[in-house]
């Protein structure tokens, strides 16, 4: 299985960027989508994430201004950001807990796509 993360790039302060992942590979059901960031300097933290293609969970510094979402049909989901602020600034990675088959579950990472806000 492979994550394919896309979509960073320089906003400025207020600006709104949106992150894609798209997975591919021996796929019998995703359970849960995530996007971690990490910052300079600093660990990988949850952003956001859907589990089972329901609940969603944010980072208290995110809430109300980015959005996660998914397209099943595609095996891909999403990272809208919105209200951008320079603590934003890092590397985005996607995550996903995959079933390759009804037994197995697996985790994944994509390789990480950067994201720059400028002030």
């Amino acid at each position: 299985v492979q994550l394919q993360a896309s979509g960073g790039g320089l906003v400025h302060s207020g600006g709104s960027l949106k992150l894609s992942c798209a997975a591919s590979g021996r796929i019998f059901s995703i359970d849960e989508m995530a996007w971690y960031r990490q910052g300079p300097g600093t660990e990988r933290d949850l952003v956001a994430q859907i589990i089972n293609g329901g609940p969603t969970n944010y980072a208290d510094s995110v809430k109300g201004r980015f959005l996660i979402s998914r397209d099943a049909a595609k095996n891909s989901w999403y990272l809208q950001m919105n209200n951008m602020k320079p603590g934003d600034t890092g590397v985005y990675f996607c995550n996903a807990a995959v079933r390759v088959d009804r037994n197995y579950q697996y985790e994944f990472w994509g390789q990480g796509t950067q994201v720059t806000v400028s002030s």
